[in-house]
């Protein structure tokens, strides 16, 4: 039987090389399905990934700096391999881009394709049990947002701040620069001020610190 030719290209990204092994003794054999080195794509010895896997065990500021930049390009869709989510990190990693999560308990060579077939498709797959807490946590900001414009406040996202915007408000609040900052999320200065600058603008504050002191007030750090 010839080679399938629209096969999906795919990087893994893991900072454990057994854990990386695994997936690729998961992935390698599945005839629609290319595994392709970060280091050749990089260099365009390779062709750029359709799909990248990314294994954590839990979203720290390291690991979410690592899905930012695997996602900054915006072309490749990601399966998050995660031994654990906190609840707030759930809507936080679907606002980065993120198209599947699979826990790693549960990671078999048939969920992982699965998971890799359904993000090239553009679908989204969460594990049952994620699903009912993602739309707790939405329910439980859509009333927040709510409670808010009732109160005047007003002019806030859909679902309360932004994790990107509570992300560089934390690391304001902790004294860094917009220099430090960018190096910190993987952004560039621009885009950090832009951010703020988006956010301000929507909220009606007048400065950074005014800002802080809203976050801090509002629950978001």
């Amino acid at each position: 039987m010839p080679a399938p030719t629209n096969r999906i290209t795919v990087t893994i990204h893991a900072t454990d090389p057994l854990s990386r092994a695994g997936v690729v003794s998961h992935l390698q054999h599945h005839p629609t399905v290319q595994i392709v080195s970060r280091s050749r794509e990089r260099d365009g010895l390779a062709p750029a990934a359709t799909v990248a896997v990314v294994l954590v065990d839990r979203i720290d500021e390291e690991s979410a700096a690592d899905l930012r930049r695997v996602l900054r390009g915006g072309e490749q869709r990601v399966v998050l391999v995660a031994r654990e989510l906190r609840e707030p990190d759930l809507l936080t990693v679907v606002e980065y881009g993120v198209r599947a999560i699979v826990w790693r308990h549960q990671a078999t060579g048939e969920s992982l394709v699965r998971a890799v077939l359904q993000a090239a498709d553009g679908e989204g797959v969460l594990p049952p049990d994620l699903i009912s807490r993602v739309l707790g946590q939405v329910g439980r900001l859509r009333r927040s947002e709510t409670a808010a414009a009732c109160s005047g406040a007003g002019g806030s996202p859909l679902f309360g701040m932004a994790p990107r915007e509570t992300d560089v408000l934390r690391l304001i609040a902790e004294g860094l620069d917009t220099r430090q900052i960018s190096e910190k999320l993987a952004y560039s200065e621009r885009t950090v001020k832009n951010i703020l600058h988006a956010l301000m603008t929507r909220l009606q504050l007048t400065n950074r610190a005014h800002a802080v002191a809203y976050a801090l007030r509002e629950g978001y750090i």
